[in-house]
């Protein structure tokens, strides 16, 4: 079957977590819709993403509230039933996608690499992209790439709106500059810094650059514990909104703030839809894979060290799949490595400034 832009006309896309890698999924949009204008496109995914992609231009949603359980597959298949698509996109690999896979009727369904199809997603597609050592998004665009686009279109376009903006406006004000967002938590504990090193931080980035720090996260608990404790150990020049944003409100706050510091996080991806410098922090997995695309130079890696001292392996040869899932990697990471990498940031603003 001919699968080119031209020929694409009903494209179903299969993305429904996480928020991080729902937006960057969004370039890869923006590239199809030009590539492919004549193409309806019909976005499955989860319903914490739909809070930050609902309004989004040209895309017809159908959200999946995994909340439901079987029954959120029924609803699904219901409001597939009749629809005939030219072609898939499977772009997760897990069970829960498989699931869904079954449901959407297309004769060309693109899937990860046998290496990268976990869960057996491979069993569900009949065609895959290569397998590449590459960042997500860079997989992502692979998609677009074995329908033969290749030119990319490298914009966000977050539907955020004027009432957002205008709520971070108010909790988050330009005269207070510059702006350090510090975001402490992570979907996974074991990719977290210590809270100690980054009160250390925090405190080194308000004596030396005169920074307000603006602490953000999820409503979990243990993330409020941990805003808890910055904040009892740093009394001023802080404002904490951890749990108190939406997806959007979070992305209108990361507009307004210079630099974000954070783990391998959802907000390290939103912070670069913004176009926020970030300072990521990573161990447990290659920052390659999954770390600030537009703002490498910022990154405080320590995976290979990780790979190498606590795995024992190395990590050039490494499968690309290994995560340091022990031996506490992140605290390889020390305050000296990422107060130049804050420098880099704020001094660089300082410098602009005086020109």
């Amino acid at each position: 079957m001919d699968t080119t832009a031209a020929s694409l006309r009903d494209i179903a896309i299969v993305r429904l977590s996480a928020l991080g890698d729902v937006t960057l999924l969004l370039p890869v949009i923006e590239t199809l819709k030009r590539a492919a204008p004549q193409a309806r496109i019909t976005w499955i995914t989860g319903s914490l993403a739909y809070q930050l992609l609902e309004g989004y231009p040209g895309v017809e949603f159908i959200v999946f509230d995994k909340r439901r359980g079987l029954r959120a597959y029924l609803d699904l298949r219901r409001q597939l039933q009749g629809r005939r698509f030219d072609t898939l996109l499977a772009m997760q690999a897990s069970w829960r996608a498989n699931f869904i896979y079954p449901l959407i009727s297309a004769p060309v369904r693109i899937g990860f690499d046998r290496v990268r199809a976990r869960d057996g997603q491979w069993l569900f597609t009949n065609r895959r992209i290569p397998f590449a050592r590459q960042h997500l998004l860079d997989s992502f665009f692979a998609f677009l790439e074995a329908l033969g686009i290749r030119e990319r279109v490298m914009k966000w376009n977050l539907p955020i709106t004027g009432d957002e903006r205008a709520w971070a406006a108010a909790r988050v004000p330009r005269e207070r500059a510059p702006l350090l967002a510090v975001n402490p938590g992570a979907s996974k504990a074991e990719r977290e810094w210590p809270v100690e090193r980054l009160i250390e931080v925090i405190r080194a980035a308000q004596s030396r650059w005169g920074a307000h720090v603006i602490l953000t996260g999820g409503p979990s608990a243990h993330e409020q514990s941990a805003g808890a404790t910055i904040m009892a150990a740093v009394s001023t020049g802080i404002t904490n909104l951890i749990g108190a944003t939406s997806p959007r409100q979070l992305a209108a706050v990361l507009a307004r703030t210079d630099c974000l510091l954070a783990p391998d996080t959802g907000p390290v991806h939103l912070a670069g839809a913004v176009g926020t410098p970030v300072v990521g922090l990573y161990a447990v997995a290659p920052p390659q894979l999954s770390g600030p695309y537009l703002y490498p130079e910022l990154v405080v890696n320590r995976y290979p060290e990780a790979v190498r001292t606590i795995l024992g392996q190395d990590p050039q040869t490494v499968n690309w799949t290994t995560r340091v899932h022990r031996g506490e990697p992140m605290r390889l990471i020390e305050v000296a490595d990422v107060l130049p990498k804050l420098a880099q940031v704020f001094e660089k603003m300082d410098h602009k400034a005086r020109s």
